[in-house]
């Protein structure tokens, strides 16, 4: 259950295991931990086994579609599936049934994927922790006494084994967060890499789609999957996709790996900040040369708080009942924001995006935590409410920038507190240079055993 996408897939075409198998497996163990996780709102079990039945015929036919033909995976449940309700974990959508999929539902689709069901989330995605929502909260498959991060809370499912990837999004650190706090791999792509129509929004400014994998690998062949163009999104860019398992194995040079201490290396707690040094010092030797930069970091929310409004003011005004009270609180928080300041913050966003790049003249990637703590007590943040969203935007301080400047960014497991809990390493590149990430990415991983650990639970 434990094994990558990759030796799954090769397993599936030497028919040593059928889809049907490998489908049957996650729906047990859905069916044993999801209970107890919470991760997922909607499990589509019938319409998986039918999936896997088609992929199984096709690939005994020799009409092999490539690595996820046949993979049963999951997605984030504000992403449209035709046919199959699609809530954000919210009373206000719990009965919407899409009728038309998502465009990266469809790119998986074509790729032959096993859509096991819908995640949780933190309700319309507005949040990091996955406790404020209509299904309750999510918890941490490695202490259920933790949170699982969010908004993708889906990446506890991924630790957990109920399923051999997760698709979730991405508008502040909403796959990287929960994928540092639950021991996974967590990948936001460059703005525009991967299309967000069907995908219900919080800032279209802001938003990504990503995958949630158990290995770099993993991560590079669901990227693959979802990248491309789709004319159908006025966000989505029309640039080239690499081929990124062939770059995993493509070091033509040493790699400058800048290391921002100012703002991202602040304020740690002292075993996340031991346990990145010791990264650190693995990709020097890996790698290539660490270069200590100094780094300007954008903080202003303004505009994903004016664009979260403008999505739900309608919905608000008719039916505010519906909504989880701090979410309604949050999204009430852009009601007042003036057109031309918005305006004026798109403006900046754009020369900010623009500026970023003269960084990639001087390094190749950047080095950070991912979080600058680990999960907090799920009992602590529901007793105190006030402290949720405190600790919200400290879990999102280290992400929050790469969204803002649409650098595409990973967080990989780089190691444990003492009491058990994961730690990220956060590495990104240059717009468009998922490659670069994705390469220093997996020399890590494979250069350390943290992606080998499993929770306990299981």
């Amino acid at each position: 259950m434990f094994t990558s996408i990759l030796e799954s897939s090769r397993k599936i075409r030497n028919r040593e295991i059928s889809p049907v198998e490998l489908t049957r497996e996650c729906l047990a163990r859905i069916a044993k931990l999801n209970p107890t996780l919470n991760a997922f709102i909607t499990v589509t079990a019938e319409s998986a086994l039918l999936q896997a039945q088609q992929a199984e015929a096709e690939i005994q036919h020799g009409r092999w579609r490539g690595p996820l033909h046949g993979i049963p995976i999951a997605v984030k449940d504000l992403i449209d599936t035709a046919g199959v309700r699609t809530t954000a974990a919210s009373a206000l959508f719990k009965d919407r049934v899409p009728l038309e999929d998502a465009d990266v539902i469809q790119r998986l689709q074509h790729a032959g994927t096993i859509l096991l069901g819908k995640q949780n989330l933190h309700e319309f995605a507005y949040g990091g922790s996955s406790i404020i929502g209509y299904f309750r909260e999510v918890k941490n498959a490695w202490n259920t006494a933790y949170i699982a991060g969010g908004s993708s809370g889906g990446a506890s499912a991924v630790a957990a084994g109920l399923g051999y990837a997760a698709i979730g999004t991405d508008t502040a650190g909403s796959v990287r967060e929960p994928a540092a706090l639950c021991g996974v791999v967590g990948l936001k792509p460059t703005y525009g890499r991967v299309s967000t129509r069907g995908v219900i929004p919080l800032s279209w400014s802001l938003d990504h789609v990503g995958p949630i994998t158990r290995t770099v690998a993993d991560a590079v062949v669901m990227l693959q999957a979802i990248a491309g163009h789709d004319p159908r999104d006025p966000n989505s860019a029309n640039v080239a996709v690499d081929d990124y398992l062939a770059a995993l194995h493509r070091r033509e040079k040493k790699i400058r790996i800048g290391v921002p201490r100012n703002f991202f290396f602040e304020d740690l707690d002292p075993e996340i900040a031991s346990a990145c040094d010791q990264a650190l010092g693995v990709l020097t030797t890996h790698c290539g040369e660490m270069v200590e930069i100094d780094l300007p970091v954008p903080t202003d929310r303004t505009l994903q708080s004016a664009e979260a409004y403008a999505y739900h003011c309608e919905y608000v005004a008719r039916s505010p009942e519906l909504y989880q009270a701090d979410t309604l609180r949050r999204i009430r928080t852009g009601e007042n924001i003036s057109a031309g300041e918005v305006a004026e913050r798109r403006r900046e966003l754009h020369q900010i995006r623009s500026e970023i790049r003269g960084l990639f003249d001087k390094i190749d990637v950047l080095a950070t935590p991912t979080t600058p703590i680990a999960a907090p007590l799920l009992a602590e943040l529901k007793e105190n409410p006030g402290l949720l969203r405190p600790c919200e935007l400290t879990l999102l301080r280290n992400t929050r920038p790469f969204n803002v400047w649409g650098l595409p960014a990973i967080s990989v497991p780089c190691g444990f507190t003492r009491s058990g809990l994961p730690i990220g390493l956060q590495i990104a590149a240059a717009h468009w240079a998922e490659a670069d990430v994705l390469l220093v990415a997996h020399v890590y991983e494979q250069a350390t055993s943290w992606h080998n650990r499993q929770p306990s639970l299981l």
